[in-house]
């Protein structure tokens, strides 16, 4: 069993595909990112069909040559069947690997193992835990796994969900499913993905949030297992689980009227709290992004794009370089995903 260092699970959305494209090749090459389509309910076939198209060909444009997973696990049968078409539209010039699981319908299933068998890129099994190992329904992982055709490689993408502060018997439950799922098929890649990072805006200007699912990842190292060593790390980035859920953005002008800066440190997610809009909107972004600089695990303007942008931003003048929501979520992922990279190599 082999594979990638590190698997974010991204958003197919335009600041999420640049943050991956300004990742160093070094970093780079360490990703491989499970991508998953924004949600399209209501939406008429043939708008549907166009919109997922759309997704896969910024997530294809990131990533060139380059594998990487892609899922729509909020979807309805529509946007599920519009996504096995597509795919199979680009099979002979795309390297993008589908993905399902045993909670997903049947027919998404066989439309996903026929893509897998036609193009030879293999099949993601995504397995949903957000809560105890004895929850999951073993008779249908069991069952899906026995139609993967014995010519295609299979990768386990044990996803924990939330791993918050009540999550306190994470690792323990995450031991005892890969007990069990690792013996069942010859994977090719194993990873186990869970988010930390809040949902909510922080209250009084800047919150510290530990990093409950590193927390996890270093327990399940500590327990001294032998198959530890093989298993790829997973998260979600700098944003919450729920926000995979959220829908494409309409760019009406809207919005809310806050946002946050982000910044991951070894132990901590670190969130400080900016306006969106009016008249002090740029002088307050310019004060959170000198508030991250001020940080003592700050890594400086050099450690990555991310930090760089920052930089720029604590010491301008004027509305000019201080950004909006989308260009704070580009910045995070950058500094989160070449942080999380570093701290996995030896």
């Amino acid at each position: 069993m082999s594979g990638p260092l590190y698997v974010p699970v991204l958003p197919a959305k335009q600041h999420a595909c640049q943050a991956y494209r300004q990742l160093t090749p070094a970093v780079q090459a360490a990703v491989l990112p499970l991508w998953n389509l924004p949600p399209r309910p209501g939406v008429h076939p043939d708008a549907l069909a166009v919109g997922v198209r759309d997704d896969l060909w910024r997530v294809r444009k990131a990533h060139r040559h380059h594998p990487a997973w892609v899922d729509c696990p909020f979807a309805d049968e529509g946007q599920q069947s519009a996504l096995a078409e597509a795919l199979s539209a680009d099979a002979d010039v795309s390297p993008l690997r589908p993905v399902t699981g045993p909670d997903r319908s049947e027919a998404h299933q066989n439309a996903m193992l026929r893509h897998a068998r036609a193009t030879g890129n293999g099949v993601g099994i995504r397995l949903m835990m957000p809560g105890h190992w004895d929850d999951v329904p073993l008779h249908a992982v069991r069952d899906l796994l026995a139609r993967v055709d014995p010519a295609v490689e299979a990768d386990l993408l044990l996803d924990l969900g939330a791993v918050l502060a009540d999550r306190t018997d994470a690792a323990k439950e995450t031991r005892r499913a890969l007990d069990t799922l690792l013996p069942l098929f010859p994977w090719r890649t194993a990873a186990v993905l869970g988010g930390a990072f809040p949902a909510g805006l922080p209250e009084h200007g800047t919150d510290v949030e530990p990093r409950w699912d590193w927390r996890v990842w270093r327990d399940l190292h500590r327990a001294g297992r032998e198959f530890v060593r093989a298993l790829a790390y997973g998260d979600y980035g700098i944003d919450s689980t729920k926000a995979i859920a959220r829908g494409p953005s309409t760019d009406n002008g809207g919005g809310p009227p806050w946002g946050v800066l982000r910044y991951t440190t070894d132990e901590s997610y670190v969130l400080v709290k900016v306006p969106t809009r009016g008249p002090d909107r740029a002088a307050s972004v310019r004060a959170a992004a000198r508030d991250i600089l001020a940080l003592p695990d700050f890594r400086g303007p050099a450690a990555s794009a991310g930090e760089t942008w920052l930089r720029d931003c604590a010491h301008g003048h004027g509305p000019k370089g201080t950004g909006n929501a989308g260009v704070w979520l580009r910045v995070g992922n950058i500094q989160h995903i070449t942080h999380v990279v570093r701290s996995l190599r030896p």
